[in-house]
């Protein structure tokens, strides 16, 4: 199971949590999040896939933060469409959120298989992720295409077990995408709670 560790923001933070080796690290470009990274560069290891998380940004700019930061993923978390995507996805992998309310249904979904690498599933909210809520996970299985997800909202170290039976279904989970619930008050990723997961999740 791939584990990727969103919202990284400080840069002793992201050595400490780089040291970890998660598969994939987030970069949140939407500057009304707290979690916005500002720096003019990410120093991390070419092993580690670079996500940089955008909210219906312009194209242009996008484009602009693939070649500055490096970003292997680009995760757009917005009302983006096809024609959206059509235009990001020969320069960069894209991870589209499907943010899940009431009255979501995974056929909106179906038009973006051919477009992107992966998707997301993760918690409607206004404040587009990390706000630690969950969605009811329960409608996972009315989920019917074999494109790879990740697993978003409000993950904390009490939902390995039920974790653990998605990934052992005949669902087509990708990995895990965590935030919040691994924080401490100044928003700093909480390096032993993230070990431990990792420990807890080695064998899956």
């Amino acid at each position: 199971m791939k584990l990727k560790v969103c919202g990284m923001k400080f840069p002793e933070n992201i050595i400490e949590i780089e040291s970890l080796k998660p598969d994939f690290m987030g970069f949140i470009f939407w500057d009304k999040s707290v979690r916005y990274y500002n720096k003019t560069s990410i120093s991390i290891s070419s092993e580690i896939n670079r996500v940089g998380v955008f909210v219906n940004e312009k194209i242009e700019e996008v484009l602009k933060k693939i070649k500055q930061y490096n970003l292997d993923f680009v995760q757009l978390h917005g009302g983006e469409n096809e024609d959206y995507c059509n235009a990001i996805k020969d320069h960069c992998k894209i991870i589209k959120v499907f943010s899940i309310g009431k009255g979501f249904e995974f056929k909106d979904s179906k038009p973006f298989e051919n477009l992107c690498h992966y998707f997301l599933f993760d918690t409607k909210t206004s404040s587009y992720g990390g706000s630690g809520k969950k969605f009811d996970w329960n409608i996972l299985n009315n989920y019917d295409s074999k494109k790879p997800f990740f697993l978003s909202g409000g993950i904390s170290l009490d939902d390995i077990d039920e974790i653990k039976k998605i990934f052992n279904s005949k669902l087509p989970l990708l990995g895990i995408d965590i935030n919040s619930q691994f924080e401490n008050k100044l928003l700093e990723k909480d390096c032993n709670k993230i070990k431990l997961l990792i420990k807890n999740l080695k064998n899956v």
